[in-house]
């Protein structure tokens, strides 16, 4: 069956999405396109939001994890909340409640009220200054129904809900720490729009920021988990010595001749894979692979390869596919820690062998590189290399980088009014995530060139096409 498809072209920072489903194993094909929103948000002054009570001043050293160049950007994060009522616990204005809770959460969290500076040589620490935090309060003449199932990166008119501009670099000195904007909307639920720089938290120390919050909304006297800060215990060694490779900070080799350049125009859309999906592709694997190769591992497997030949890479390009990873398992650290304890894993090899090769080869290759990251010893080996390379930002050239968000407590946080309809970032650029779906799904956010967007839901669809027979198949068998 054909579905009815339109396409949205976008330039960087103007928001235009298409959700597309992929078909079930039965060859029906549809395509759903999101309804075209627009709304403004009707703004008041910033303020900023100090700690409601005395807290201790002086400099904060940011660990050599925290203090990368990659890391200097503000992320957003976005949760949208239906009004009280139903059971719910709180009540009263949203942005009222919030903005006195994250005032009390910001005694325990002080640093993030505090200023980035930058040391000779370019270090970051935090001046603990207790100045505050941005807050904004909103209203929007939007419902949450009508956000429909856009809710999902690229959120429509993002920037109407979030105080910055997105952005994947920014200057992060001298200037508030987090921004958050509480927008009420008409049908009395809320949307809880926040951008934190990168250097202070990773998505864990986010989430955990955020729930303490969440716990003083709700009455608690203090955040049932206290935050730690223990940098010291993620910097590099002296002398750095790393004792892996990480090529995440070597330059890719020509890079001018990337496919993908700031400022080219992107097609954004969002591909929905469900379980039959999933079974289809892990049918395409040996047997031996099939019983441990994870989604992540197969998603990432598959649509790197079908993004590579939708850029159109020539056979001898080197191509990447990086994927950013919790150390926390196997870095001792204490409860309460709230960091950045991330590292990258890169898995390398050229555009013809990617492509010409079975999906099985890119799998191992992704495998290989996780195991990498696995080693013991590697979140050190990673901040010695680091300080090592000047704090270089990581290679994005004819690179394919993906953050599995499947498990990620960002979706759950509970500010008093109730699980989140949706929690997690807001926007997506070269960069994309994976999403849990309803029915047990993944959707995969893509921003490509219009035409190479074209080609990868060919391809996609191809792909998926090729594992159905035999999905079909096996089913049948393990019936019998």
């Amino acid at each position: 069956m054909r579905g009815t498809r339109k396409t949205y072209v976008s330039h960087f920072g103007v928001r235009a999405c298409e959700l597309v489903k992929l078909a079930p194993a039965n060859g029906d094909r549809s395509m759903a396109a999101s309804s075209s929103l627009a709304f403004t948000a009707r703004r008041g002054d910033p303020e900023l939001v100090a700690p409601a009570g005395p807290t201790p001043r002086g400099l904060r050293r940011l660990s050599d994890i925290d203090d990368q160049g990659s890391f200097r950007f503000y992320r957003s994060v976005i949760y949208f909340y239906r009004r009280s009522g139903g059971g719910r616990r709180v009540v009263g204005d949203p942005a009222r409640v919030i903005r006195d809770a994250l005032a009390a959460a910001l005694v325990h969290y002080y640093p993030i009220a505090g200023r980035i500076r930058e040391l000779p040589g370019g270090k970051l620490v935090v001046d603990c200054t207790g100045e505050g935090v941005s807050f904004v309060e909103a209203d929007a003449d939007v419902s949450l129904e009508e956000f429909g199932d856009s809710l999902c990166p690229p959120i429509p008119c993002a920037g109407e809900l979030l105080t910055l501009p997105e952005s994947n670099s920014a200057v992060v000195t001298d200037r508030p720490l987090l921004y958050v904007q509480v927008t009420r909307l008409r049908c009395g639920g809320f949307v809880f729009g926040t951008q934190i720089c990168h250097n202070l938290v990773d998505a864990v120390g986010t989430t955990q920021l955020f729930q303490a919050v969440g716990e003083l909304v709700q009455g608690a006297a203090a955040p049932s988990v206290r935050p730690v800060w223990a940098r010291e215990l993620l910097d590099a060694r002296h002398p750095p010595r790393p004792a892996y490779d990480h090529p995440e900070y070597e330059p890719a080799s020509d890079e001018a001749s990337d496919k993908l350049r700031p400022g080219d125009e992107l097609a954004r859309r969002r591909f929905l894979f469900g379980p039959d999906d999933v079974a289809a592709l892990r049918a395409q694997l040996p047997a031996r692979l099939r019983p441990r190769c994870s989604r992540f591992l197969l998603l990432s497997a598959f649509t790197w390869r079908c993004r590579t030949a939708a850029l159109g890479y020539a056979p001898g390009d080197e191509v990447r596919f990086m994927f950013l990873v919790n150390g926390r398992g196997g870095t001792p650290l204490p409860e309460g820690f709230y960091g950045n304890v991330l590292t990258l894993g890169v898995a390398r090899t050229t555009a013809g062998e990617l492509c010409s090769g079975p999906l099985s080869r890119a799998v191992e290759l992704i495998a290989a590189a996780r195991a990498r990251t696995m080693a013991d010893g590697y979140v050190q080996s990673a901040a010695d290399a680091v300080v090592l390379r000047g704090r270089r930002r990581f290679t994005t050239a004819r690179t394919y980088l993906v953050t599995d968000l499947t498990k990620s407590p960002l979706h759950e946080v509970d500010l008093g009014w109730g699980r989140p309809l949706f929690g997690g970032p807001a926007t997506t650029k070269l960069a994309t995530f994976h999403l849990p779906a309803r029915g047990g799904g993944i959707t995969v956010p893509m921003c490509l060139p219009p035409r190479a967007m074209e080609r990868f839901a060919a391809a996609v669809r191809a792909g998926l096409a090729a594992g159905v027979p035999r999905a079909a198949e096996e089913a049948a068998l393990s019936k019998m």
